[in-house]
């Protein structure tokens, strides 16, 4: 069971979401990671917590910057984006839900492929 830390208590759920992409092309990967992040560059909140995190004012800029978009949307193939959701896990998250950007056409197939990796089929 994971420690509570100094701002949740014993009794909280951790589930960080997390964007995905399956592609193995990194431009065509961050090209779709882009168009989802679009709507949050334009959210203070997002803006405020990215910040915090210590992203820079040009990281945030639209379309928002490689370094912004790779930590954002986990990409690559099933195996990459299955130690990126292990990195939540590690570091105390009780759940990761992925996100997989994709059209609706390819989403199931997409959905099941890091279900292999993360030891879920």
């Amino acid at each position: 069971m994971r420690q509570p830390g100094p701002t949740i208590g014993p009794d909280a759920f951790l589930a960080p979401e997390h964007k995905v992409v399956l592609a193995g092309d990194t431009e065509e990967a961050r090209a779709i990671g882009r168009q989802t992040l679009e709507m949050y560059l334009s959210l203070k909140n997002a803006l405020a917590n990215w910040k915090r995190m210590g992203f820079s004012d040009e990281d945030l800029a639209k379309p928002g910057s490689d370094r912004l978009v790779d930590a954002v949307v986990a990409h690559g193939t099933a195996d990459a984006v299955a130690a990126r959701a292990k990195q939540h896990l590690d570091a105390g998250a009780d759940h990761v839900p992925l996100q997989v950007l994709t059209s609706p056409d390819k989403l199931v197939p997409a959905l099941a492929e890091p279900a292999g990796p993360l030891g879920l089929q």
